[in-house]
């Protein structure tokens, strides 16, 4: 903290330019002269101005566009989230800056008061949002930033006191914290994602648990004891003599857990038990999310929320856009988008989330380059066809058509989502579903899985309104 605790301004170095490097510039300039002596920001190699940057610069914060060597010495460095650490342009950045973090770790040195954090490969951002509904039912300030919507630096000077930060944060994000010290925070699951970012999969499981790094006394560490790869990195002990709540479908017998027992989600805290609603009564679909649900409900009730305003939350709270979210009927056919799915794993959970009989998969986009065997087999076993579309669809349909039970399933390719669609409908009978579950990133067709569930969504509705007619 030594140079966001001294009394000189501090000179500022920004790394990326979107809506991350953005909401920092824009913060220095609310407090420039008298705690930034000057703000820089660098895009990287690829950059280039835009309306918002020709603003900012207008403002007086400084551009440097087109290359990823840093010169000069800056007091501090903010990296945005998509700079892995391990890139040239970060290692530039930080051998020519006093000190480099993450915007979270940032706007946690500026506003440490009040931080529930969430992390974990899927169902973060879910989980994320039902927090913060649940602290809405209940009354409770709170701001909900990180990677569900603004970045945390965009609230921390317009916080009230004793407001929670409900924060959804990345392993970006983590993997580049040093005294973020959250008093809830929430581990859901580990498993292989962005190991072009990290290089390893324990590098990107470490980031995860920096989370519970400095952690103690009464902070509540909330982990699922269903994930196996929770456990592969968590080992025995890992978390010392901080207190933990064990999250699982069964009780553990561990003095602090959330577990469903005798068809009722259950939390407890300090030896009281809570019970709260059935599974059934979730408007969020299967296994996980019971998990997901259990998580939610242990964070809110440990910071304060009201027992019959957390019941009424649970089964209030409607599945996020993107994620398992009904898109439609055409011709009998029922479409489901999940374009948040961009990993293995969370196909896998959706395809058990599901109750169709008969369900098509659409698969492909930007491979992350991840294992295929086990997840093809899975596929295989799940449904009736699968499509394979984008950059990924060869890789793709080759670990499917390898994988075991696979002579049982048809599996097609197609050039683009949209393609994918008209293929999978050319599959489906009547009451069958046609599910959007990429297990991959979009950025070969589209913007972001926001854009590419859109377009799903829009498509579906175009297949309806002909359908009508």
């Amino acid at each position: 903290m030594i140079v966001l605790c001294a009394k000189e301004p501090f000179s500022l170095l920004i790394l990326g330019q979107g809506s991350t490097g953005s909401a920092l510039a824009s913060w220095a300039l609310k407090h420039r002269p008298e705690r930034v002596s000057s703000v820089t920001v660098m895009g990287g190699a690829s950059s280039l101005p835009n309306a918002t940057t020709r603003e900012l610069e207008a403002a007086g914060v400084s551009f440097i566009y087109g290359t990823d060597e840093v010169v000069g010495s800056y007091d501090l460095c903010v990296a945005s989230p998509g700079i892995s650490e391990f890139s040239p342009f970060f290692l530039s950045a930080r051998a020519a800056s006093q000190e480099i973090m993450g915007e979270p770790e940032f706007a946690y040195r500026l506003s440490p008061e009040h931080w529930c954090a969430i992390t974990g490969t899927n169902g973060k951002t879910t989980t994320t949002a039902l927090i913060a509904h649940l602290l809405q039912a209940s009354n409770i300030a709170h701001d909900t930033v990180g990677n569900i919507g603004d970045p945390c630096i965009s609230r921390v000077d317009e916080r009230a006191e004793q407001s929670w930060f409900v924060a959804e944060l990345s392993s970006f994000q983590l993997a580049t914290t040093h005294d973020l010290r959250p008093r809830v925070g929430i581990l859901l699951n580990i498993a292989p994602d962005h190991l072009s970012w990290h290089r390893t999969q324990e590098a990107y499981a470490r980031a995860k648990l920096r989370m519970f790094a400095n952690m103690e006394g009464d902070d509540l560490c909330i982990v699922c004891d269903d994930d196996p790869g929770i456990t592969a990195f968590l080992e025995a002990g890992a978390l010392g003599d901080r207190r933990v709540c064990h999250v699982s479908m069964l009780d553990t017998g561990s003095p602090e857990a959330a577990f469903v027992r005798g068809g009722v989600l259950t939390v407890r805290l300090a030896g009281e038990e809570i019970r709260l609603v059935r599974p059934e009564e979730l408007k969020i679909p299967g296994t996980h999310n019971t998990l997901n649900a259990l998580a939610a409900a242990a964070a809110a009730l440990y910071v304060g929320a009201d027992e019959e305003c957390v019941r009424q939350g649970l089964c209030e709270f409607a599945p996020l856009e993107h994620r398992l979210e009904p898109a439609g009927e055409a011709a009998g056919v029922f479409y489901i988008n999940d374009s948040k799915a961009t990993n293995t794993d969370a196909v896998i959970c959706a395809l058990q989330a599901l109750a169709a009989e008969r369900t098509i998969v659409l698969l492909g986009g930007r491979d992350k380059g991840g294992p295929l065997e086990a997840f093809a087999d899975t596929v295989a076993q799940s449904v009736v066809a699968a499509v394979c579309f984008g950059e990924a669809r060869e890789r793709i349909r080759r670990a499917l058509e390898a994988a075991q039970g696979s002579e049982s399933i048809d599996i097609a390719e197609a050039a683009d989502l949209r393609d994918a669609v008209d293929v999978a409908r050319s599959l489906a009978h009547p009451g069958d579903t046609i599910l959007l579950s990429p297990a991959c990133s979009s950025f070969d067709e589209f913007q972001s899985f926001e854009e590419r569930g859109s377009a799903f969504k829009a498509y579906v509705a175009e297949l309806a309104a002909a359908d009508e007619g």
